[in-house]
């Protein structure tokens, strides 16, 4: 379900990103089930970047920074997600390091109102060939610096 500009709530940095909650993301309650947040944040993540380049595109040759791995995943509900549609993802960054980032991110209503869930998730990007932490590249850092928060600076 695509939402209007117009229904996206206003934001001073980051960006708002609609996803869809869908029937079997509920738990037996009819709310959101606590581990599908992890899942709804990616699917918010994932349409950012690849509309600016960096996207996994027929499992090859992809951009070196779609290769990183979550470091840690904290969250804290405030308000549960009851029954399906959109919600409104709303994430930045708070620091864009040589090969490591930390978003921030809010699960909201549609209209900002209410606050179901924040936290933090920290990446960091890898070298598929040893697996160890390797450096952003330019790309990465043009697009990052979109999602920095004001008064953060890129490491």
């Amino acid at each position: 379900m695509s939402h209007a500009i117009a229904d996206q709530p206003t934001v001073e940095f980051g960006h708002v990103e609609h996803v869809t909650v869908h029937f079997d993301d509920l738990d037996a309650m009819g709310i959101l089930h606590n581990a599908r947040y992890a899942v709804l944040l990616e699917r918010a993540l994932t349409p950012y970047w690849a509309e600016r380049g960096v996207a996994y595109r027929g499992g090859r040759d992809t951009p070196p920074d779609v290769f990183h791995a979550v470091r840690e995943f904290t969250i804290t509900y405030r308000a549960p997600i009851v029954g399906t549609g959109p919600v409104a993802v709303h994430f930045w960054l708070e620091h864009f390091g040589t090969s490591s980032a930390e978003y921030a991110y809010q699960f909201r209503s549609v209209d900002g109102h209410t606050l179901h869930a924040e936290g933090r998730r920290a990446i960091v990007r890898l070298d598929p060939a040893t697996m160890r932490p390797a450096p952003w590249t330019e790309t990465a850092r043009a697009v990052g610096a979109t999602l920095l928060r004001p008064g953060t600076t890129p490491a």
